[in-house]
């Protein structure tokens, strides 16, 4: 579960991103998070993902207190947590299999749980005939399937996303949003945070809508509010 209680955050240049947000995400949903460019989205993720604290207020994620959490615990909490970016970030000089393994062996894994573990998330998101290939082989949708399948390695009870399709056309969006869906039903928490109106109205999630550091909108179906492209 995620959860946010009267959350402020200013940084240090005086700029106030969120204002006050209390939201909470049950276990096992999924939730698109819209609104305008500066509405204070990438500072949740931030939040969220504990690479700054809030200003005000109590953040628990997982069953960490983010607020107030230790320098040993946040490796442990970040753990629960895959995050997905926009450009990819996979290692070019590295192949499929390596830039997996790669995440694996950070937290421990053996040789045997990596191949396994590996094989299935690859066949999860449609590339296991890809796993000796590089990055500069593949094609854009998928490098980003590459960089879910690394989401998902550790399997972690929560996957977010952070402008998932922004490189990618509209075609290879809806493939790749689909996926993410599919992921939901097998029983993880998906967070996607997107510009994409026509996606999110198609998918007729529940839609927390940012704007200027308030949540402006939050129900099923669509975006609620004006222009989410800012």
């Amino acid at each position: 579960m995620i959860r946010l209680k009267d959350v402020e955050m200013e940084y240090d240049n005086g700029t106030q991103a969120i204002k006050g947000i209390s939201l909470t995400i049950e276990d096992g949903e999924f939730v698109f998070l819209v609104g305008p460019s500066g509405s204070g989205k990438s500072t949740i993720i931030k939040l969220l993902t504990g690479e700054v604290e809030p200003s005000e207020g109590r953040i628990m994620i997982n069953g960490f207190s983010v607020s107030n959490i230790s320098e040993r615990q946040l490796p442990l909490m970040r753990r629960t947590l895959g995050i997905i970016f926009q450009d990819f970030r996979l290692i070019e000089k590295k192949t499929v299999y390596d830039n997996l393994a790669f995440v694996m062996r950070a937290v421990g894994a053996s040789n045997k749980e990596i191949r396994s573990r590996i094989e299935y998330v690859l066949r999860l998101v449609g590339l296991e005939d890809k796993i000796n290939s590089y990055p500069t082989e593949l094609s854009g949708g998928e490098q980003q399937r590459v960089a879910i399948a690394r989401a998902l390695v550790n399997n972690p009870s929560t996957i977010i996303a952070d402008e998932p399709t922004g490189n990618l056309d509209p075609e290879r969006s809806m493939e790749l949003m689909e996926l993410l869906v599919k992921i939901n039903e097998l029983g993880t928490t998906v967070v996607v945070v997107t510009h994409e109106k026509d996606l999110v109205d198609h998918f007729g999630k529940r839609v927390v809508t940012i704007d200027s550091g308030h949540v402006i909108g939050d129900g099923v179906g669509g975006y609620v509010g004006g222009n989410i492209h800012g």
